[in-house]
């Protein structure tokens, strides 16, 4: 069984957030190295790669390891600059199971990286609405891609629930640093 968390790896494309995530595999599995190779902070190594594509064809995989191996081969995929790769990763877990909110998260954060945010939006609140294990980086891609469409305000509400929910996030304050609110 897995669990966890996956943190929107692609939105570094857009903004400092690091490029940490990772869906929990439990055991000793290639599933389990995978998740810890897209948990740590390096650039992802062949071994790492070799790992994950392991895990995608392990037939004794549950299917909560499957998904966040899907997941965490995306991530590792998106840190090489295979972002559509990627996100052929991020549709098979969506495929496999269709609540897992960081699958959305990071094809969201995937699609911002290939300068698309009107696809990329609607990711972001199907992740929120679906609970990710970090709303603020939901909300944090949701402001940038309501920022890159024109929506001002939105993306100001976005930035300022993702700095409300992680006070010490610094990509939400840089982001809300560049907003000045005037009084209508």
């Amino acid at each position: 069984m897995a669990t966890g968390k996956i943190i929107a790896a692609a939105l570094l494309a857009a903004t400092s957030i690091p490029a940490t995530a990772g869906v929990l595999a439990i055991g000793s599995s290639n599933a389990r190295l995978c998740y810890e190779a897209a948990e740590s902070m390096i650039a992802p190594t062949v071994r790492a790669m070799a790992e994950c594509n392991a895990a995608v064809t392990d037939a004794g995989l549950s299917r909560r390891d499957l998904v966040a191996s899907y997941v965490n081969r995306g991530i590792l995929r998106l840190r090489r600059g295979q972002t559509e790769a990627a996100i052929a990763d991020f549709d098979a877990a969506t495929r496999l199971d269709p609540r897992e909110a960081e699958a959305y998260q990071n094809k969201g954060a995937a699609l911002i990286r290939l300068n698309n945010a009107r696809e990329a939006l609607p990711l972001f609140t199907m992740a929120l609405e679906r609970d990710p294990h970090r709303p603020a980086l939901a909300h944090l891609g949701r402001g940038i891609a309501s920022e890159a469409l024109g929506d001002v305000q939105a993306a100001y509400r976005d930035y300022r629930r993702a700095a409300e929910l992680e006070p010490n996030s610094e990509d939400a304050q840089m982001e809300l640093a560049r907003f000045q609110v005037t009084p209508r």
